[in-house]
């Protein structure tokens, strides 16, 4: 399995943006003051929020692969999208300073809330600092049809551009979960462990779709990877993520129709609140249980609505006793200084 990974994956080109694979730890404070523990439940993290580039996060795998195909079509400038806040446009920025390709950010005005802290600080912060210029596009116009309208621009000059889509989820992008399945699987098989659930957020799709594709691959169902959907309704997010599982599937040179969409894909659509990128009571908690007993901090945007989720199924039986369960930490902490008003409140969990 292993030599058959490491030779579909191989065809690709790629940059060196973070140590892999990211380590594994079991949080037991956690297990303990979720009631996990009392019903034999083990939890670990996989811990892809840290990394070698921009603070880290999941992107930086997907970034791997789609700057490596940046440099291999000698690409001088880099473009992508996303909210005002995207953790993928700051990393895009950062690892785009690492390997001296220029970087604009075209960023979509899609969440409504106007504070300075929101617009300036975060995530925001972070790509001036990295020196990405930054366009903010109105929430009612097509994001990515303005930075194509901008790639084209800059084509016409003789530069070389690639434009890269929300989340770094193309079917490119998305191989860099597959290559973390791998890595998920070679770790149960060093420890004797077989995760009943993978849990994660699903924002732009890839980090589930890669996922699943990878086990996949490997002659898993993808049916272990238990997502919350954290940008579009749980409908929406089904057939897209369907869909982009079996294009990674078939860049790997699996069979696309072996992701049974019904079967393989699973996604919970109930921790997303009333829209992206708002604050919900439960992410709030979550964010500062995992915080006080452990020191591992999750986002707002992301991972702490997941978070939500994975603890409310816990808290319901949803996960059966002496399960083992894996967390994938997906990174964003900038994110937190962009919501302080909100995390500052009291947590109602603690």
């Amino acid at each position: 399995m292993i030599s058959s990974f490491a030779s579909a994956l191989g065809k690709f080109p790629t940059v060196a943006l973070t140590r892999l694979s990211t380590p594994v730890t079991r949080i037991e404070r956690l297990e303990q003051a979720c009631g996990a523990q009392s019903r034999g439940i083990r939890i670990f993290v996989k811990r892809d929020d840290i990394g070698d580039v921009g603070n880290g996060g999941n992107k930086l795998r997907k970034l791997t692969f789609l700057l490596g195909q940046a440099q291999a079509e000698r690409a001088d400038k880099v473009i992508t999208v996303g909210g005002i806040q995207s953790n993928h446009a700051r990393l895009t920025a950062a690892a785009c300073a690492k390997l001296g390709i220029a970087c604009e950010l075209f960023l979509s005005d899609m969440v409504a809330i106007h504070d300075t802290e929101y617009r300036e600080g975060g995530n925001v912060l972070l790509d001036r600092i990295f020196g990405a210029p930054l366009t903010v596009v109105p929430s009612d116009r097509d994001v990515m049809a303005a930075a194509n309208a901008r790639a084209a621009e800059l084509a016409s000059s003789g530069h070389r551009v690639m434009v890269i889509p929300a989340g770094g989820s193309s079917p490119l992008g998305t191989l860099g979960y597959a290559q973390c399945a791998q890595e998920i699987l070679e770790f149960e098989a060093q420890n004797g462990i077989e995760f009943r659930h993978i849990v994660i957020p699903n924002g732009s799709h890839g980090t589930q779709a890669g996922l699943i594709a990878g086990l996949t691959f490997a002659g898993q169902r993808g049916a272990r990877v238990k997502a919350y959907s954290v940008l579009a309704d749980r409908d929406v997010t089904h057939v897209k993520t369907a869909a982009l599982a079996r294009n990674a599937l078939e860049l790997l040179g699996g069979n696309p129709a072996d992701v049974d969409a019904h079967a393989d894909v699973v996604i919970d659509g109930g921790y997303r609140g009333a829209a992206y990128g708002i604050p919900t009571q439960a992410m709030v908690d979550a964010v500062h249980l995992l915080a006080r007993t452990e020191g591992i901090l999750l986002d707002p945007v992301y991972s702490g609505k997941a978070f939500s989720g994975l603890l409310a199924d816990i808290a319901s039986d949803r996960i059966p006793s002496g399960a083992d369960v894996l967390f994938v930490a997906t990174g964003g902490v900038p994110g937190l200084f962009a919501y302080r008003d909100t995390l500052a409140q009291t947590a109602t969990a603690i």
